[in-house]
């Protein structure tokens, strides 16, 4: 077992291999962990939660997809399993996206045991290359293919790999994974253990500081806010001008970016095709459509309501979240000194972050756990429910400040009324002292920094 690291959960392993770990130019690495705080034991070097996900996957499916926003680490992290068995192309590059597009099987062809095959979203035709190909050879392991866009989704794709594939979501960097930590915090919230912890306080400027970086590595390793926005925006100019045509035929750019713009103001609210519509100027079907493309190329996500119950005034719309807070915070042109003044626009970040923090442990946890948010007739709502496979439940508020048992009203009107025999946890995730703190039988405040302390 010579140059292995295995960290140990409850729900897993995580196996740290010189072929699998994710890499960074070092000032990048340095800069990203001294905001996150403490002594990293692996230099220059960011594992990726989705490591072992992928490594398993590859020996059980025919087909592994990796998906998830451009710049994630998606392609430094699949080209780190290139040796003399594993083949790596990629349709970025001209001369290959011909081949794949002008004989899509002779593409494919391959000596090794797995052929890589980044951006596939660039030439969509291949998916029905491919399941040729696997339904002919039923041995797993044999591509692994990459995306920036939701592949099964995609208007341009004819066939289905249903059966034949399994999918990996990779989001930009969760706090924890800059930090090395094991993503074991939904369990350990739901054995006691987290509330055990002591954690060190944030000033509200130092933790808004960490949130306004996001989780896009090379964008969160910039030490100066002006060079971070200047990065974020180019890259949303770079999603339109480029990206966009391998997924819809999308002419009308500016509204586009108005939506991306509307949908950062947005986000973490619940969706109201009407209010929205009535913003932009634009019909009912193309806002759908525009935003179903935004979700595609995992600029937005949305987020079910909890409908589990015989309760008859429950909510049933979505929420939408932009999909990294860093990004959110360049698209809406915030600066910090303005941003710690405003308390909505504090909320807003905070709760942006809190859901991009909670779906990064929900994949890690290979569908062990599932999230959603509670909202009734009522006007009684929970921002984040996270469900275990067995049915016991957290419910998560977040407090951008400090806490108060009214902050545990609905969650515990929840546990009284909707949990019945089920295990439930309440947490109000806040800012605080650092300490975790009991608020009645299964209800705690936890501070943020739960997300990375070790």
């Amino acid at each position: 077992m010579s140059g292995f690291k295995i960290y140990k959960t409850r729900m897993f392993n995580i196996t740290i291999r010189g072929h699998l770990r994710l890499q960074y130019a070092g000032s990048i690495v340095r800069d990203m962990r001294s905001v996150f705080g403490g002594p990293m034991p692996i230099k220059d070097e960011i594992p990726r939660w989705q490591q072992n996900l992928m490594e398993d996957a590859l020996g059980a499916s025919r087909v592994v997809e990796l998906t998830g926003p451009r710049q994630s680490g998606k392609t430094t992290l699949v080209k780190n399993l290139v040796t003399d068995k594993v083949e790596y192309r990629t349709l970025d590059d001209p001369s290959l996206k011909v081949s794949a597009e002008t004989d899509p099987l002779g593409f494919l062809s391959h000596s090794g045991q797995t052929l890589i095959i980044d951006e596939v979203q660039r030439v969509p035709t291949l998916i029905t290359a491919i399941k040729k190909v696997v339904d002919e050879n039923r041995q797993p392991g044999q591509f692994l293919i990459t995306g920036s866009a939701r592949i099964k989704d995609l208007p341009k794709v004819q066939e289905s790999l249903a059966g034949r594939t399994t999918s990996i979501r990779l989001r930009t960097l969760a706090a924890g994974e800059v930090v090395l930590k094991v993503p074991d915090l939904l369990m350990r919230i739901l054995n006691g253990e987290a509330f055990s912890d002591s954690n060190g306080g944030q000033s509200k400027e130092t933790l808004v500081g960490k949130l306004f970086r996001g989780g896009f590595p090379e964008a969160a390793g910039k030490p100066e806010d002006r060079h971070r926005r200047r990065w974020h925006r180019n890259y949303i100019s770079a999603l339109l001008e480029h990206d966009l045509k391998d997924i819809d035929r999308v002419r009308d750019h500016k509204a586009m970016n108005d939506l991306i713009q509307a949908m950062a103001a947005w986000s973490g609210q619940l969706v109201n095709y009407a209010r929205i519509g009535e913003k932009l100027a634009v019909s009912r079907p193309t806002l759908r459509s525009y935003l179903n493309v935004l979700e595609l190329m995992f600029l937005i996500e949305t987020l079910p309501p909890w409908t589990k119950t015989d309760y008859q005034r429950v909510g049933r719309m979505e929420k939408v979240y932009m999909c990294d807070c860093g990004l959110m915070a360049s698209i809406l042109d915030w600066r910090l000194d303005e941003v710690l003044l405003n308390s909505d626009r504090v909320g807003k970040i905070v709760e942006t972050f809190v859901f991009n923090e909670l779906s990064a442990y929900v994949d890690a946890s290979d569908g062990d756990f599932s999230l959603s948010h509670y909202r009734d007739r009522e006007q009684r709502e929970i921002d984040f429910l996270v469900e275990r496979y067995d049915g016991a439940i957290i419910g998560i508020e977040v407090k951008a400040g400090a806490v108060s048992r009214s902050d545990f009203k609905h969650l515990k009107w929840f546990q009284q009324n909707l949990v019945g025999d089920r295990q439930f946890v309440g947490v109000v995730l806040y800012r605080g002292s650092g300490a975790a703190l009991p608020f009645g039988e299964g209800l705690w405040a936890l501070p943020l920094s739960a997300f990375w302390s070790r």
